[in-house]
């Protein structure tokens, strides 16, 4: 799905108020960023994350007894990947970017 903040899916299986955006980012690596309708001021405090501080987090949330997999789970890269290839399938670039201001430069290596 697409909308003005660009490629997205739904965090949650039934919340449609909870959206997390993908993209590529300048290295050509995927990048996510949460947005929730409940709490709009999380698109505003956090960045686009790329997998390593993705699964940063993760053990970090492991270490303290928090559940490891909860990042894991919203960040999916599988279902992100995806997302790019079906955006943009016969250009070989990411749809999505073009609306977020971020596209891959040449030779950009693809996560």
């Amino acid at each position: 799905m697409q909308d003005e903040r660009g490629l997205y899916y739904h965090a949650n299986a039934g919340d449609p108020g909870s959206r997390v955006y993908v993209r590529r980012g300048p290295d050509g690596e995927v990048e996510f960023r949460l947005w929730e309708a409940a709490h709009p001021e999380i698109w505003e405090r956090h960045p686009w994350l790329n997998m390593a501080v993705i699964r940063e987090a993760a053990a970090l949330y492991e270490s303290r007894g928090a559940g490891g997999t909860e990042p894991l789970r919203i960040y999916d890269l599988a279902v992100a990947r995806a997302l790019l290839a079906e955006a943009a399938p016969e250009t070989g670039t990411d749809a999505g970017n073009a609306a977020l201001g971020a596209t891959p430069g040449p030779g950009a290596p693809r996560a």
